[in-house]
């Protein structure tokens, strides 16, 4: 289990903030993220707030404690490591019932300071950034946010793509009942994805495609590639009607009866490729994982 309540007894009269570093052994920025998010408790199951004295008795953290499954950064260096996450695969635990995630592999292997710098959804494989200090979480991040970094991403779609595609669709949250869901509309936020195709299976009436997406918006690549009757083989929400992705998202269906309804056991999304600078270096990073028709 990632998350385990762990007790500490209070000896000393003094601030939380400092018993958490000196007593518990936590980082300072772990230390700030439970205390802001409520997971330091009293003896009595009160909230500890920030710059609180305790006296006596114990205080109780909810803290989350990595363990490891073998898996491995593909590169890193002193600032950064990339991994190739697995389909399937979360990357940080969404409830305290999680039992594993990317996040338990990257605070195994780096502790407490290392971030994710961007997130992919449970069932897209590829790579995956991760800091690993304070510094180059700040600088990596803010390169996101400023569109620094070239990603591209293999999708296998419903159909045959002859051309090259620009789509520049905006992109806006749906109204319906799946409350992830995005969908295009001309009152969205601006959205630009590149589709390139790689190789057709005329077999599957499937093909290959290279997708760029330019912005960042949720769910881009599959709502744009929807909004041109090429869904991804394997989405579970997007190109079906909202009963069957419900029961799909809900697990009210089994593998088989999902592979019928979407074309296959997970959502056939690969982020390939990552690309950018970083203290005047370039980098480049493809993922291993064997992606093809």
């Amino acid at each position: 289990m990632p998350y385990i309540l762990k007790k500490f007894d209070v000896k000393d009269k003094k601030l939380i903030d400092d018993f958490l570093i000196e007593d518990a052994k936590l980082s300072l920025k772990l230390s700030q993220s439970l205390l802001a998010k409520g997971k330091v408790l009293d003896d009595k199951n009160r909230r500890l707030q920030k710059n609180q004295t305790i006296k006596s008795g114990f205080i109780q953290i909810n803290i989350f404690e990595a363990i490891t499954k073998g898996l491995k950064p593909l590169f890193q260096t002193e600032h950064f490591a990339i991994f190739d996450k697995p389909s399937g695969l979360l990357v940080h635990p969404v409830s305290i019932n999680n039992e594993y995630t990317l996040l338990d592999e990257i605070k195994y292997h780096f502790k407490d300071d290392a971030s994710l710098v961007h997130r992919i959804d449970k069932e897209t494989s590829g790579l995956i950034l991760v800091s690993k200090n304070r510094f180059s979480e700040m600088i990596l991040k803010e390169k996101f946010e400023n569109r620094e970094f070239k990603k591209t991403y293999k999708v296998i779609v419903q159909g045959e793509i002859k051309n090259d595609i620009e789509i520049n669709t905006p992109i806006t949250n749906d109204t319906g009942s799946i409350k992830i869901k995005m969908k295009t509309d001309k009152n969205g936020k601006k959205s630009t994805t590149f589709i390139k195709p790689i190789s057709y299976n005329e077999s599957k009436n499937q093909t290959l495609i290279q997708a760029i997406p330019i912005t960042g918006r949720q769910h881009q690549i599959r709502v744009h590639l929807d909004s041109i009757n090429h869904s991804i083989v394997g989405d579970p929400i997007y190109g079906l009607e909202e009963g069957i992705a419900n029961k799909i998202l809900g697990k009210k269906v089994s593998q088989e009866e999902r592979i019928t309804l979407s074309g296959d056991k997970r959502l056939l999304l690969h982020a390939y490729s990552l690309e950018f600078e970083y203290l005047n270096t370039q980098y480049k990073f493809c993922s291993k994982q064997d992606f093809n028709l």
